[in-house]
């Protein structure tokens, strides 16, 4: 656990990287595809900021890069596959429990979410 606690908090960026990759392994560009989806476009993470997460991400052993690949017709050899670890999932779930923490301490102290999240509003 200590080593789990050494990664926290993430910044938002890598926090969406990191749950963009827990149901399937993708490229950058997919990463950036699924969090604006996700997030219904009120995160679109340029490619520096995608690149610079990913960098610090893979080098604390979060994701790594996969072997595996998609036929060679259904691919371009440029990409890069990023897949999250086993570490990286356990830091996931420590922000999702320290984030749901902070919010039970704000519901205590009365404040409430929107009824609609923003993320959740139509632009």
């Amino acid at each position: 656990m200590d080593d789990v606690k050494r990664h926290l908090p993430l910044s938002p960026q890598q926090f969406q990287i990191l749950l963009a990759l827990v149901d399937a392994e993708r490229h950058g560009y997919g990463i950036i595809l699924e969090i604006a989806d996700r997030t219904r476009g009120t995160m679109r993470l340029g490619t520096g900021t995608l690149y610079t997460a990913l960098a610090r991400l893979v080098d604390g052993g979060q994701i790594a890069e996969s072997a595996r690949r998609p036929s060679a017709d259904e691919d371009d050899d440029r990409r890069r596959y990023y897949r999250l670890t086993p570490l990286g999932r356990a830091v996931l779930r420590a922000e999702a429990a320290r984030l749901d923490a902070l919010v039970q301490q704000a519901r205590r102290k009365g404040v409430q979410p929107s009824e609609r999240p923003v993320w959740s509003r139509p632009r």
